[in-house]
């Protein structure tokens, strides 16, 4: 990996306070243009960003510094880092082992019965093959069509669930949700609009009503003095 400055510009404000390099040497060291290196020592730039030490960071020392405050024709450079980060891989297509290649094809079949939602690109990067090879397992046109078995690319360990749940979801977003089949219940709303009103009793019905009770609580009084003149 490059050696590369890190935070150049709060670098350069540090740079500006601390030492008595020229602008141009700040503006080597740190990629900028000896004019923005003067606007930061006017105030004109960065005026909210915090000096960082480039060496506590490690990557300039104090001798470095004090060899280039007294030539002014000397360029700093960068100390060697004492941790080197690789540098990120390109993204392309998965690489799947030599021992399991041959599961590839039963792991397309499977996707492509399962989630045909899934593009093409996304059956791609999850268990690293081609196209054509998807359109030939798609159209049943694969030479080993005939002996192909649907099998869960994670259970065979092409991909794992999370990425699979990944590309899932990145295929489901816009499309439209499937209309439940069959008898369903209905919204609360509407069913509220449809449930019809109890009709209230009518006072004639009520008057009879209390008729009959009162008739039935005579009765009882009655029944009972014809047993105590007994």
């Amino acid at each position: 990996m490059a050696n590369t400055l890190l935070m150049p510009k709060a670098t350069a404000v540090w740079l500006v306070d601390n030492t008595a390099l020229s602008f141009d040497q700040i503006a080597q060291f740190c990629g900028l243009h000896p004019l923005e290196v003067k606007a930061i020592a006017d105030g004109e730039s960065a005026q909210g960003i915090k000096g960082m030490d480039p060496v506590m960071t490690g990557q300039l020392t104090r001798e470095e510094i004090a060899r280039a405050e007294k030539d002014q024709n000397h360029r700093l450079k960068l100390s060697e880092p004492k941790v080197r980060v690789p540098e990120s891989k390109r993204k392309g297509p998965r690489y799947t082992p030599l021992s399991k290649r041959q599961d590839r094809p039963n792991a397309i079949l499977w996707l492509v019965r399962n989630h045909p939602e899934l593009k093409d690109a996304q059956i791609s990067r999850l268990v690293g093959t081609t196209k054509s090879t998807i359109e030939q397992i798609r159209e049943r046109k694969h030479w080993n069509a005939a002996n192909l078995v649907p099998m869960d690319p994670v259970t065979l360990g092409l991909t794992s669930q999370i990425d699979l749940d990944i590309e899932v979801q990145r295929a489901s977003r816009g499309r439209e949700q499937a209309q439940p089949v069959g008898d369903t219940l209905l919204p609360a709303s509407l069913t509220e609009r449809l449930t019809p009103e109890v009709e209230k009793p009518k006072d004639e019905d009520a008057e009879l009503d209390a008729n009959a009770v009162f008739a039935k609580l005579s009765a009882l009084k009655s029944s009972d003095q014809d047993q105590d003149d007994e």
